[in-house]
């Protein structure tokens, strides 16, 4: 009975690990700060839990990669960043937001120039 809490405790980190290391999105059940919290509070229900219920199916464990940089939009390819189920309306979106981004950033231009001449 000595090496019990010993499994436990390897069960338990074991299921942190791989709860920190579960993409937030594909996480079951619950928000990944529950499975957290669960584990913790209760280690040995909580981990059994979280490898039965909790871990996302596809069984991969960290990061998707992002589809940004391919489609040619670095600057939105950050952690955290919604993974689009359409890439192709995602691209269309953002070409539809650089560009309005480029339009108000040529009417502040304009805009400074005609400041500046008025002084």
């Amino acid at each position: 009975m000595p090496y019990l809490g010993l499994i436990i405790l390897v069960l338990m980190i074991a299921a942190l690990v791989d709860i920190i290391s579960s993409d937030e999105v594909s996480v079951r059940g619950l928000p990944r700060w529950g499975w957290l919290l669960l584990v913790v509070i209760l280690p040995l229900a909580g981990s059994v839990v979280w490898f039965v219920a909790g871990r996302p199916l596809d069984g991969r464990s960290g990061h998707r990669p992002r589809q940004a940089a391919a489609l040619g939009y670095p600057e939105y390819d950050q952690p955290g960043r919604f993974v689009p189920q359409d890439p192709e309306a995602d691209a269309a979106f953002l070409k539809q937001v650089r560009e309005r981004a480029e339009q108000q950033r040529r009417m502040g231009e304009v805009e400074r120039r005609r400041r500046e001449q008025e002084q």
